[in-house]
């Protein structure tokens, strides 16, 4: 059974597409960008759009019944690879060892031309 994730706690999906999808055990989350869900604001700094990423990824966890710890994949899309020492301090705030699988990759453009957007998928075992 697939069920729709969709939480006012985290921004609005922009587009055709559900803030998240579970599907057994698993939960996969859309692309998070920046966007503060209440006020729909957003920062320049980059740790400040890193941790609104992750404050959304975490809300659409959380409204399907995950944590931050089921996180089995993270794939972090950055428009400056200058950023990676940045987005790590900010990410190891939201996770613990062991360390959720990850990739990141710089980009040329992101929705809203934010400098950041993070995807995860969940799992409970």
């Amino acid at each position: 059974m697939v069920k729709v994730i969709e939480t006012p706690d985290a921004p609005p999906a922009i587009g055709p597409y559900s803030q998240g999808i579970q599907f057994g055990n698993m939960l996969i989350t859309s692309g998070q960008i920046p966007i503060e869900p209440e006020s729909g604001s957003l920062s320049e700094d980059i740790k400040d759009q890193a941790h609104q990423c992750l404050k959304n990824i975490k809300a659409v966890l959380e409204a399907s019944g995950y944590t931050m710890n089921h996180v089995r994949k993270a794939t972090v899309f950055v428009k400056d690879m200058n950023d990676f020492t940045d987005i790590n301090e900010v990410y190891k705030q939201y996770f613990s060892m062991p360390y959720p699988a990850r990739s990141l990759v710089e980009v040329a453009r992101l929705p809203k031309d934010v400098k950041i957007e993070i995807e995860v998928i969940a799992s409970k075992d």
